[in-house]
């Protein structure tokens, strides 16, 4: 079967928000005025892509597809360590689009990856996607 007008790799998409900065932060494709990409914010959105190169409203970011065959660096809130399940913050304010480990918190989280490296807050950290998906923990 042959498929025609696919792309591989790195996309160009209008931001559909302010993503300037935003490189390293979880987004997800939306509608608006065609298609859009928009930092994850609420409970069960789904983070596919991460930003790349952000971008002003309606401008092109450079968003890269979560693929478990190639690692991607995210931005970190908190701690981590190798090996850790990595979950997308929604619903945080300001911290909307990053990952924290794995609390141990009750809730239901949406695992996107697992840390390659030990991480601390704010730093760009290298994870491997892996689209785990939710995930509830009953607390400790």
């Amino acid at each position: 079967m042959s498929q025609s007008n696919t792309r591989v790799g790195d996309i160009r998409v209008k931001a559909g928000m302010e993503l300037t900065g935003k490189e390293g932060y979880l987004a997800k494709m939306n509608d608006a005025w065609g298609p859009v990409v928009e930092l994850v914010k609420f409970t069960g959105d789904r983070p596919l892509y991460v930003v790349l190169e952000g971008a002003a409203v309606s401008k092109l970011a450079s968003v890269r597809p979560l693929d478990p065959a190639r690692n991607v660096r995210m931005v970190l809130s908190g701690t981590c360590n190798p090996g850790q399940v990595l979950v997308a913050m929604v619903e945080a304010g300001a911290d909307n689009g990053k990952v924290k480990a794995l609390p141990v918190a009750a809730g239901t989280y949406f695992g996107v990856a697992i840390a390659e490296e030990t991480g601390v807050d704010g730093q760009l950290v290298l994870a491997r996607p892996s689209m785990i998906g939710n995930i509830v923990v009953a607390g400790a």
